[in-house]
Parts: structure tokens; sequence; C-alpha cells
């Protein structure tokens, strides 16, 4: 459900133009990156992201940013359809966004064997109560992580003017352990058993 604006939208409106002409000087280097701008009209910006290494390319994923009462509340991130930019389940958003634990001083290739062995445990940006319900970053500096009954005690405001929140935050995020270390897609092929197949000539009569 959209957020009502309570702060002065002359005030958001404001900081949304701000962190939306921020982006169009950086615009080439996102676009290297496979991050694009669609749409800014406030509150909200509508960017697809499309994995830079993989061939052919596809649309990754979507996003729907809104600002609305920015930078009183932090922006809301919403996962959608590309094409009808309405919020997807997380059974559909092929994207993961896989974070390993910080461990100092272990060699590259330590870090290799114990993720092959499955002995780290990775934690997932992108969480959703379940398949069929929308996902959303878990993250500081995004408004369904505020507002979710888990990090109650963890308010945006300890945040605000961090520099969490802001666009280039969510889109480096989104880039850095979303679509960017995306190498390859993975296919998946089920066979079935049909009907058995007999020869015409051999048809009775």
């Amino acid at each position: 459900m959209p957020e009502i604006q309570t702060v002065d939208p002359a005030v958001s409106r404001a900081k949304f133009d701000r962190q939306i002409g921020w982006f169009q000087t950086q615009a080439g280097a996102y676009r290297a990156q496979g991050c694009f701008l669609i749409e800014a009209s406030f509150p909200t910006a509508f960017f697809i992201f499309a994995p830079p290494k993989i061939k052919p390319q596809i649309i990754g994923a979507a996003v729907q940013i809104d600002f609305s009462n920015y930078d009183l509340r932090p922006p809301s991130v919403v996962f959608v359809d590309p094409f009808t930019r309405r919020p997807i389940a997380r059974k559909d958003l092929l994207l993961r966004m896989l974070r390993r634990p910080h461990l100092p001083g272990t060699p590259p290739d330590m870090i290799s064997v114990l993720m092959q062995q499955n002995a780290l445990s990775l934690s997932d940006f992108i969480q959703a109560n379940s398949a069929e319900h929308t996902p959303f970053l878990c993250m500081a500096g995004v408004r369904e992580y505020h507002d979710n009954p888990a990090h109650s005690g963890d308010s945006w405001l300890l945040h605000r003017g961090s520099g969490e929140g802001c666009l280039a935050f969510i889109l480096d995020k989104i880039i850095k352990y979303g679509t960017g270390p995306v190498e390859q897609l993975q296919y998946q092929f089920q066979i079935s058993v049909g009907a058995m197949v007999v020869p015409l000539p051999a048809i009775p009569e």
C-alpha cells in the first residue's frame, strides 16, 4: 500500500530530485554494471538490473524505490515485474543476494574450500515470509527492514544521515550481492512419460 506523504512534499521532492540528479551523473558507470534507470517521477524511481556477465543478456531483477517521506522515513524497495511493475512473489524472483561471514586473516583458497564443503553459513539479503509472498530487502536503510517487527529495536533514525538508505547505497548493495556475482544461469530439464506410441499400420480394425 502506498505510504501517505506526511512530510512537506516540497522537502521530500527536493531530496528525491537530488538523489536522481546524482544518479544521472553516474549513469554510465551504473550502466556498465547492468543497472538502468527506466523512469523517475516523484516519489518513485524504477530500475532494472541485468547481470553483466550473463549471455544472452537478461533482466535479472526490477525494483521500484519509493521515496515518500524521505528522509524522515527510509526508502521502500519492492521487487516488481519489469513489464507490469507489479510486486512479484519470491518464487518468481530468480535473484539471490548472498553474503558470507567475515573471516579476517583467512586465505581466499581456504574460504573457497569451506564454501565448497558447505562449512560456511551464508545469509541472503532477500527475505520473504513464503515463496508466495513479496520478497523484501532485509537490510538497514530500507523501509521494509525497519517496519518489520523483527527489527523493531533497530530504528531508522539511528541510521539516518549515515549514508544508508540513499540511492547509491541501495543500488550498490543490489549490484554487489545480487547481479554482480552472477556468472551463469541454472537450467532445469524435466522429462515426463507420455502415452505409448502405436504405429498407424498396427492399429487393428
